[in-house]
């Protein structure tokens, strides 16, 4: 299994200047680090509870489908296409429109795609990454679709990390307990 981002977030849910409001930062000369800590933040929880936090289109590889296909990232909000390689090495697209072979589950967090009831997935190609499926998750497409628990770990995390440059003990290296609290409700139970 492989996750790539297609589509990245053309938006972070933490700004700037929020950012370094919380940093107590009144000039200019941190701004490229504070930027490059909020993209960690916002990795890190998509990472860590298996969300995407603002829309993107991310694309899924396996080598083969199986009944239960997990998303990697909720909520989605909608599936492009499906691709794969059949037996004789053909590649097949499936999509959204022309769909007859899945279902995405109810429960957008869930992210679960199978096939119809009565269908089966096709047969794929023994080969390295046989099946693509190409789909948008994400909260919004601006930060203020994030729930705010989330942007506050995201804020933790980034005044954690600018106080703590430098990973030199195992206590400075750990992220806050509150993050763990905040993003708790968040986390995506895996299936």
């Amino acid at each position: 299994m492989h996750l790539d981002v297609v589509t990245p977030p053309a938006a972070e849910p933490v700004l700037l200047a929020t950012a370094k409001a919380h940093l107590r930062v009144d000039g200019t000369d941190e701004n490229d680090l504070i930027t490059a800590l909020i993209v960690a933040a916002r990795q890190y929880v998509e990472n860590y509870c298996g969300v995407a936090l603002i829309t993107q289109t991310l694309k899924l590889s396996l080598d083969s489908f199986a009944d239960k296909i997990r998303l990697p990232r909720s909520p989605v909000t909608s599936i492009t296409q499906i691709a794969y390689v059949d037996t004789t090495g053909a590649t097949i697209t499936v999509l959204l429109a022309a769909n007859t072979l899945w279902r995405l589950g109810a429960d957008s967090m869930q992210s679960v795609l199978t096939p119809y009831f009565g269908t089966a997935w096709p047969t794929t190609a023994a080969v390295p990454a046989a099946v693509q499926i190409t789909y948008t998750a994400g909260y919004g497409a601006a930060g203020t679709a994030v729930p705010g628990a989330i942007t506050q770990a995201m804020l933790l995390m980034i005044g954690h990390w600018y106080k703590n440059r430098e990973a030199v003990s195992e206590e400075q290296f750990k992220v806050p307990m509150a993050v763990d609290a905040l993003l708790a409700p968040y986390v995506v139970p895996v299936i």
